[in-house]
């Protein structure tokens, strides 16, 4: 069964409304309802003094009316009387500033008080609710991420530096601390990176993120045993968030929950919202090992910068339909019900203030009925499968926002996003692989390396291999720089990669804003007879790698730009510069086309998109016209039933699932 549902928070209503609010959710064909995510303070209003009588009312109610539960923790939301008991749990800043209650999130997760209230909660829930026939999952926590520089924090710090580089010697050799006088001498004089003078030393910032996440996901762990513990058949997990202040390696993270949960905001109003649903969703599947959940995103609002779009009618459906197409076990959101105050009280819900006589609740019920058609069809369909995939790295994207780069406007996310868009665009299907954690890419023929900065050993001898038994790897600049540490690899950018490339890098000529760089070559956009490329560029000297594109214009003149080597039976491409997205789609569609990787459906047309899960066809039609699309197989509506001889018409907006035959 696909899940269908989302956060309820029945704590924020009369009980007069709980009533209504099933009846809706069974008009709307929900099947799961996220309860208790910031219920804390109702919870256990007073240390020690639990209110359940609430809670059982609207667990039972829902499982009378035949909806599921994922029953949080709610310890993202300390309750007042916490703070005031255990003021040093409150998070500190880089700053030194300690932070007060008033929002969520108003914690240290080193701190102990902190770790003993959240356990006890999570036991507190366990007791009562493991066995009661609504709970379908345990959902602990939410969005784990928060920062904190404290001196519990700094004491934890310490305690898993010594575990990690085991003596000071080594932790000093990592950090190159004989740079600015900083080799420590004693444990007790390291402290988490804190405001200071300049710039601060770029491994001891990228240790703590690597500890920060190892922290938060100690204390996802303790909650999680504790609730296997009082009821080992119910599956656990926590909402994963994106963002660059998230110091969270969810590639790591994954192995320890039952099943991958994201949460997931497009943040782009145009034809990028569809974009990053895509992005999102075999992102997901990556983490997830082929499935994953929605956990939340936002049913009827595009959160852009600046302001809140209203989605276009059909739009929810499809960015709903275009998760479970790419593995999610459903379509769930934030929120049901929109809330009459509060810091979010504009937020996106099912149920808006309007009330259910509205274009997003009316859509939602269609959404419902077209989940319950599909759900059978989907539960025998295996996850999408590409031999195309991109590299994630979370320690990578961490070493590239500090201090003393060469330019201010390196983005790792914006470099990951656009070889996926590049690929999405040319419909080829992508999956994304996690090279610190894995080393075997013989599931691939393609594998696009962006702005994977920091490369270990092993990961480097991994890529050579896959380049040497007939794959195609294209490493874009600020790859393989510098190893696990940070340490910068000597005799040449990009030194884990040089000899696969057949390139060395000897400088490097990033350009200011508003500056571009012309290439003649095929791989960009054309702007007055030569190509228009990025903001970045390279003094690349060729050892054995055949020049495809060079620098056209200023100290760079004639140089190359972007490179191909022959190496084993495969091909190592580079490039040197930030290509358009029309110039990296070309490139990219050439690889693939000598990879032998085809597009998912050839000919469709341009606002087309397709996806495969087994022998499902998902048709989006993220254009306003109807389009009509040829099928590779005779093939029936998955929702309809309808019989489709060879061809298949989607409205413009609209999708069109196919049971290929």
């Amino acid at each position: 069964m696909l899940f269908f549902g989302g956060d309820y928070n029945p704590e924020q209503w009369p009980e007069e409304v709980w009533e209504d609010d099933v009846r809706l959710m069974r008009q709307a064909g929900v099947t799961i309802a996220t309860v208790g995510v910031f219920a804390w303070s109702n919870l256990e209003p007073e240390e020690g003094r639990y209110e359940f009588g609430w809670l059982d009312r609207v667990l039972d109610r829902l499982h009378d009316g035949g909806i599921q539960v994922a029953l949080a923790t709610p310890t993202a939301s300390p309750p007042p009387w916490f703070t005031l008991a255990h003021p040093d749990a409150m998070p500190v800043g880089a700053n030194g500033v300690r932070l007060t209650h008033g929002s969520r999130d108003t914690y240290c997760v080193s701190a102990p008080a902190y770790r003993a209230a959240a356990r006890n909660i999570a036991v507190k829930l366990a007791e009562r609710y493991a066995r009661h026939p609504a709970l379908a999952m345990w959902h602990v926590h939410n969005e784990y991420g928060t920062d904190c520089r404290c001196d519990f924090t700094a004491a934890s710090f310490r305690s898993w530096l010594q575990k990690r580089h085991g003596d000071l010697d080594t932790l000093n050799e990592a950090w190159t601390t004989a740079f600015w006088s900083q080799r420590y001498s004693d444990w007790a004089q390291i402290m988490p990176p804190r405001a200071t003078q300049y710039l601060p030393n770029p491994a001891h910032v990228l240790d703590f993120r690597r500890f920060l996440s190892d922290e938060l996901l100690g204390a996802y762990v303790e909650q999680r045993d504790l609730l296997r513990a009082a009821g080992p058949d119910v599956p656990v997990t926590t909402n994963f968030v994106q963002g660059g202040w998230v110091s969270v390696d969810h590639a790591r993270w994954a192995a320890e929950v039952d099943v991958v949960a994201v949460d997931h905001y497009p943040s782009s109003a145009d034809g990028g919202a569809e974009e990053e649903t895509a992005f999102a969703g075999d992102l997901a599947r990556g983490w997830g090992g082929g499935s994953w959940l929605l956990m939340e995103t936002a049913p009827n609002l595009i959160y852009t910068r600046g302001r809140m779009h209203a989605k276009e009618p059909g739009r929810l459906t499809r960015h709903s339909l275009g998760y479970v197409a790419r593995g999610s076990g459903g379509a769930m959101y934030f929120q049901w019900r929109q809330p009459r105050g509060g810091a979010e009280l504009f937020h996106s819900a099912l149920v808006p203030h309007a009330g259910p006589d509205s274009p997003v609740f009316r859509e939602a019920v269609g959404l419902g009925r077209t989940l319950k058609a599909l759900s059978p069809h989907v539960a025998e369909a295996p996850p999408p499968a590409a031999k195309i995939a991109i590299t994630w790295d979370a320690p990578s994207w961490w070493a590239l926002q500090g201090g003393g780069l060469p330019a201010s406007d390196i983005d790792y996310l914006a470099a990951v996003q656009q070889a996926h868009r590049a690929l999405f665009r040319a419909k080829l299907p992508t999956d994304f692989v996690f090279p610190g954690s894995a080393t075997d890419f013989s599931a691939y023929r393609v594998i696009v390396v962006p702005h994977l900065y920091l490369v270990s050993d092993e990961t480097a001898v991994a890529f050579r291999d896959f380049v040497a038994s007939g794959g195609h790897l294209v490493v874009g600049y600020l790859s393989g720089i510098a190893d696990p540490a940070g340490r910068i690899r000597l005799g040449g950018y990009p030194g884990a990669f040089r000899e696969v490339l057949g390139v060395r890098v000897v400088e490097w000529h990033p350009q200011p804003p508003g500056v571009e760089v012309l290439l003649d070559g095929s791989f960009s956009s054309a702007i007055d007879g030569r190509e228009l490329a990025g903001r970045w560029s390279e003094r690349v000297e060729t050892a054995g790698a055949e020049t495809l594109a060079r620098y056209s214009a200023g100290v760079l003149a004639g140089a190359p730009a972007v490179t191909r080597n022959r190496y084993g039976a495969g091909t190592a491409w580079y490039v040197s510069t930030g290509l358009t997205d029309d110039g990296l789609g070309r490139l990219l569609s050439r690889v693939a086309d000598e990879a032998g990787v085809p597009p998912v459906l050839p000919g469709l047309p341009a606002p087309v998109e397709a996806v495969r899960r087994g022998d499902l066809l998902f048709l989006f039609n993220h254009g306003i016209a109807a389009a009509t699309v040829t099928l590779p197989a005779p093939g029936v509506n998955a929702v309809t039933g309808r019989e489709l001889d060879g061809v298949a018409t989607v409205q413009g907006g609209g999708v069109v699932t196919v049971r290929l035959r």
